[in-house]
């Protein structure tokens, strides 16, 4: 088996680091960058007028990459008036680390249906929700928390570039490699890559791989682009990754 990793720097370098630790012959290629939001500059008087009854949203560890060292470039800190929620646990641990503040996160799939379960999130009406993220995605937690009552606000903390590749070198490399499992975290990356590979290296090779997702909703994208060998990770941390390619 020899394991394709397409998400992107760290995560994903570390992701490969740690499968070559444990014998598994694995590559990276990161198809997407990142790069500071359009909006940031709007996030620390967002942050300001909050009050206790209003809601934080981070939605990936980005978020808080790049909220973070742009209040500390503000001289402003994270006010824990509000009441904080994460995706998953690891986006909530790294807010933690750099805040001190106490995070919501829900403890099943890192996905926008599993959070609004949360206790916390059912009975909302009337307060202010300000959601933290990339450049769009997470439209289904905006729109539930508005049908809840919530006043909803967003704030673009970072924005995703696409990488440029040459798609018939890329797929001829990774094909020659002997590539047959590929690790996809985002619906946005699965066209990107199926859009990159050319015809006949899709035919004869992308679309036998097995493929290794993080969520239902992308597994099912997956198959409508043709994709049969589908495993769904428990969620998009890399122990949940490695798990599922174990």
């Amino acid at each position: 088996m020899s394991i394709l990793v397409t998400r992107p720097s760290p995560a994903g370098d570390i992701l490969v680091s740690r499968l070559r630790t444990l014998g598994l012959v694995a590559w990276s290629f990161p198809l997407i960058e990142f790069s500071p939001g359009r909006e940031l500059n709007t996030l620390a008087g967002k942050l300001a007028s909050l009050t206790a009854d209003d809601m934080v949203f981070v939605l990936s560890q980005h978020a808080v990459t790049f909220a973070h060292a742009h209040l500390q470039q503000s001289a402003k800190s994270w006010p824990s008036r509000a009441q904080y929620f994460a995706i998953g646990r690891t986006t909530a641990l790294a807010l933690h680390q750099v805040s001190g503040i106490d995070v919501y996160y829900p403890r099943g799939r890192e996905i926008s249906e599993v959070l609004v379960q949360l206790p916390e999130l059912q009975n909302i009406q009337g307060k202010r929700a300000l959601i933290l993220r990339g450049n769009g995605g997470r439209e289904l937690l905006g729109k539930t928390l508005e049908a809840r009552g919530a006043l909803v606000e967003f704030c673009e903390c970072y924005q995703r570039g696409m990488k440029y590749y040459d798609g018939a070198e890329e797929a001829m490399r990774w094909h020659t490699r002997g590539v047959t499992t590929l690790v996809i975290t985002s619906g946005e990356m699965l066209q990107q890559l199926f859009s990159l590979i050319p015809p006949w290296y899709r035919e004869n090779w992308l679309l036998h791989c097995r493929l290794i997702v993080v969520s239902e909703r992308l597994a099912n994208l997956a198959r409508e682009l043709g994709w049969q060998d589908i495993q769904v990770a428990d969620n998009a941390e890399n122990d949940a990754l490695i798990r599922a390619l174990q």
